[in-house]
């Protein structure tokens, strides 16, 4: 994560604390059946903000912990933990250099993170690296499209979003990043959505805290935009307000004995 994502996000931790489109989604509910982890697990939540995907785990995991280089987000993360009565430990860093020893965690994970990351390649293999071996490393992240016009279309409505964003990766990009992190890949699947029923320009601006120029330029971008475009990123339009889905990828890697770690 850049210097630049850290310090806008200290400013606006709890837009992130109090957002649906952050607590839960579909996709945690399908990651939680997917790895289906035992009782007394340890759990890494890396780019952990407010902690929502690392909370979803506290039934069942015997230690969380959360990285994040925003001391605001790590306050958050404590204060949900404590409103839960869950006992956390919090370590400020950056994904890309984690000072955590090497394999003590059954899964690592990041949601809605990586695409803030400057170097996504070395983030992914410090996760790998916290794995244990045969443990997991799972992120949920912003997707990319395949068709480089409406990638690009798509990009510039998430800088408009949040200048702080570097790329939604395409599906056939994740699955390289995380094969060159040592890690294979066990289960991957695209074209998931964080919103199925759509978020409003509104709202997805109000989290991001966007601003009101930026709202009215995402507003014109998409009324101008060719109706192919907002097909191919399932956005829809309801009379005057456009419903953004939040397009996304669940994958999970396993490290084994035999992967090499490292970019």
């Amino acid at each position: 994560m850049t210097n630049e994502a850290r310090e806008r996000f200290d400013k606006i931790v709890e837009n992130y604390a109090t957002s649906q489109v952050h607590s839960m989604s579909p996709t945690i509910r399908l990651l939680h059946r997917l790895v289906n982890l035992e009782s007394g697990a340890s759990v890494c939540d890396v780019a952990c903000g407010a902690g929502h995907l690392a909370l979803s785990f506290a039934t069942c995991a015997g230690r969380l912990v959360g990285v994040d280089p925003s001391p605001s987000m790590l306050d958050a993360f404590r204060r949900l933990a404590g409103e839960r009565g869950t006992e956390v430990k919090t370590v400020e860093a950056y994904a890309e250099s984690i000072p955590l020893r090497e394999g003590q965690f059954d899964l690592v994970v990041s949601r809605l993170a990586l695409h803030h990351f400057g170097d996504v390649y070395r983030a992914v293999a410090e996760m790998a690296r916290l794995a244990k071996t045969d443990g997991r490393v799972a992120i949920i992240d912003l997707e990319g499209h395949e068709n480089a016009d409406v990638d690009e279309f798509n990009h510039k409505l998430e800088r408009l979003h949040d200048p702080t964003h570097v790329r939604s990766y395409t599906a056939a990009k994740w699955r390289s990043i995380f094969e060159s992190s040592g890690l294979k890949v066990e289960v991957f699947q695209d074209g998931l959505s964080e919103r199925p029923q759509g978020t409003t320009v509104r709202t997805w601006c109000e989290i991001g805290s966007s601003g009101t120029e930026a709202e009215a330029e995402i507003r014109a971008s998409l009324q101008q935009a060719p109706k192919s475009f907002l097909e191919a990123l399932n956005i829809r339009r309801k009379g005057e307000e456009f419903l953004l889905p939040i397009r996304t990828v669940l994958i999970v890697g396993t490290r084994d004995a035999s992967s090499r770690i490292g970019v």
